[in-house]
């Protein structure tokens, strides 16, 4: 009994570190990040979406991969399905972003906003009319820095990113956070342009994210 009690009270501390309730905030679930969403898998290759998450009941599953160079853009998939790329001519080079209602997982929109020879502004405006609540997964593709200001920034790092205050020329950067977020957010991956470790000459290698969402609940 002496040696049962401990392990039964193990077993209890690691459940409750490493199940997401769902009465708790959803950015409070973004900020534990991709190692508590379970494990991936890789599917056989029979669309843009490969790659398959087993997430729990009440989450969606998402995968983000970023552009590669200037040539090959990038893609986000929600449960599975692609809702952003090339095949759907609706990615572009800059920040490309796809914001989803946090209750139900639907798609609200899609857009991208070129920050080499666009305009910031739009972007600005996009950001401030996102929901509290809303979801946003956001792949860079070519250069997503040139134009961002430090108002876009803001917005962003208010959304639960870390990476978008040091975002460089031509960096390549995934992230998924959330509009009303109290927390940083684990679901972001960062990769630095520079020319002695490029794989692409001048760009980084490509970097993706996958995990759960939890559902939002008030």
């Amino acid at each position: 009994m002496l040696v049962l009690v401990p392990a039964a009270v193990l077993l209890t501390v690691l459940l409750q570190k490493y199940t997401i309730p769902f009465k708790d905030d959803l950015w409070r679930a973004l900020s534990d990040g991709l190692q508590k969403s379970g494990p991936a898998s890789r599917a056989p290759s029979k669309g843009p979406c490969d790659m398959v998450r087993d997430c729990p009941d009440e989450h969606f599953s998402f995968y983000v991969r970023s552009g590669a160079a200037n040539v090959v853009a990038p893609k986000i998939c929600l449960r599975n399905k692609l809702v952003l790329g090339s095949v759907l001519n609706n990615a572009g080079p800059g920040i490309n972003i796809v914001t989803i209602n946090g209750k139900t997982g639907d798609v609200v929109k899609t857009a991208h906003f070129d920050m080499y020879s666009g305009d910031v502004k739009p972007l600005v405006e996009f950001l401030k009319s996102m929901e509290k609540g809303a979801v946003v997964l956001m792949a860079s593709y070519d250069d997503p820095s040139t134009k961002l200001d430090e108002e876009a920034r803001k917005l962003i790092a208010e959304l639960g990113s870390l990476s978008v205050k040091s975002l460089g020329f031509r960096d390549n950067w995934v992230f998924v956070g959330g509009k009303g977020a109290s927390v940083h957010s684990n679901f972001e991956k960062y990769q630095k342009n520079d020319s002695t470790k490029n794989k692409y000459e001048n760009w980084p290698e490509l970097i993706e994210i996958q995990g759960c969402i939890p559902k939002y609940l008030d």
